[in-house]
């Protein structure tokens, strides 16, 4: 069965048997989600979860990165999961457009200030959920997106079960039925997309996958079957789907190299287009600009199609507010999407001189863009793959000064070259007290 062999797999990979490339890109994906999580740590939705949390009276005994107070372990890993998402800017695994260290993460680090694991513990629990959560990911892809399903939330809670598994020591049967459990618990919906709302997906299934191993632990029992099943996952979630990718060439084929790195705060997908019109706009004043035609991947228009955007996060799911945005600014950082932005005169007479029309022939990382000016002449300019795609990467460099633009201003320079130091040692920590400090305003 598809469920226990994944188990199995999942239980029988040992740290050392972890390729040294796997684990230098789960560093960069934790560094990449820490940086995230602390930058957002002072949303809005962050501040309100930490009040319905004081309602409720919470005990606090774990950490939430970039603030000082502390939460119980579901309510830190949820907090911690949703700050990572609120920028839109966490990482990306672009085939199937989903965001797994924001779900995977939050679990991983709860669990392991609460029970004082090593690095090298966190880093083979991380390692496994994201393997698991990514791979079921392509099984179900793209019939799963393409109805309505926000991946980063359904498979994520499938992979925090397992990378709280792994932490909590949980054997076969028990994580059999984790993964039943937090299955179960599967939600998000992409109407969300634009909302408050889709930035707690993530945290949320990072919760629900804690929170299902923990039950497990305990004897909380559930089907055993839950990918396979006629009434489970993937029947009921993705009409088209092929099983056999969850556990193929597992131990020598590695997803998680296949997870990338955004340069910019928003949707993958318009990426291309923002290295483009940044291109364009070094070259071309804005008032020369007669019309830019952009020939796109289906999933810009599906994802960001919004053609009048009334708030800084409903632009980051505009195509052409984002084009402008990027032609203008020349980049499409955090602070460009602000409510503000939405309703200025130049961003708003330029986006609608953009053009998109969908070819299916293009791939999620390309664009190919012609631009008028007023006196007739055409330009012509392609983006083969975006920067922060899987071939065309963020260099070490450049992530390591994402990180410190997200969480400078928050935990100052001292703090913020510190944790970019231990998350590349992360292996050598005995625990997270050194780095969990750091954390902190």
């Amino acid at each position: 069965m598809v469920t226990r062999e994944l188990v199995s797999n999942c239980l029988n990979t040992t740290y050392e048997s972890i390729p040294e490339e796997v684990i230098l890109h789960a560093k960069k994906s934790i560094l990449n989600w820490m940086g995230v999580a602390i930058g957002g740590s002072r949303h809005t939705s962050v501040e309100i979860f930490l009040d319905v949390k004081k309602e409720l009276q919470s005990s606090e005994q774990v950490s939430i990165l970039g603030r000082n107070e502390k939460a119980d372990l579901l309510w830190a890993t949820l907090i911690n999961g949703t700050s990572s998402h609120v920028f839109d800017f966490d990482d990306t695994h672009l085939v199937t457009l989903n965001h797994p260290s924001s779900a995977i993460a939050p679990a991983c680090f709860a669990l392991a200030e609460k029970l004082n694991l090593s690095g090298k513990q966190i880093l083979r629990a991380f390692v496994l959920g994201m393997e698991a959560d990514l791979r079921i990911g392509n099984a179900i892809s793209p019939s799963h997106y393409d109805s309505g399903w926000h991946i980063t939330a359904t498979t994520g809670v499938l992979g925090s079960a397992i990378a709280a598994g792994i932490l909590l020591d949980l054997n076969e049967e028990q994580m059999i039925y984790a993964l039943g459990i937090a299955g179960t618990q599967a939600f998000g919906f992409l109407e969300m997309l634009g909302t408050m709302t889709k930035l707690f997906h993530p945290g949320k299934a990072a919760q629900n996958g804690l929170w299902a191993a923990l039950l497990a632990k305990r004897g909380f029992e559930s089907s055993k079957q839950i990918l396979e099943a006629k009434k489970g996952f993937a029947n009921v979630l993705a009409p088209q789907h092929n099983l056999e990718l969850v556990n193929i060439q597992w131990g020598s084929q590695w997803e998680i190299l296949n997870n990338a790195f955004k340069p910019y705060a928003c949707g993958i997908v318009l990426h291309p287009i923002i290295d483009a019109c940044i291109a364009l706009g070094q070259q071309i004043d804005p008032s020369q600009v007669k019309e830019i035609e952009l020939t796109v991947n289906k999933y810009v228009m599906i994802l960001t199609g919004k053609p009048e955007p009334k708030t800084g996060l409903e632009g980051k799911y505009s195509v052409h507010h984002v084009a402008a945005l990027a032609f203008y600014d020349g980049d499409a950082a955090v602070e460009q999407f602000t409510d503000a932005k939405v309703f200025d005169p130049k961003i708003l007479e330029f986006k609608d001189k953009i053009k998109p029309i969908v070819d299916e022939s293009m791939k999620e990382d390309e664009v190919l863009v012609k631009l008028t000016t007023i006196d007739g002449q055409v330009i012509e300019y392609k983006v083969e793959h975006a920067t922060g795609s899987i071939d065309n990467p963020m260099t070490d460099e450049h992530l390591c000064r994402k990180f410190k633009k997200l969480t400078t201003s928050i935990i100052g320079d001292d703090n913020t070259n510190a944790i970019i130091e231990k998350l590349y040692a992360l292996d050598s920590e005995a625990n997270l007290n050194q780095i969990l400090s750091y954390c902190t305003n």
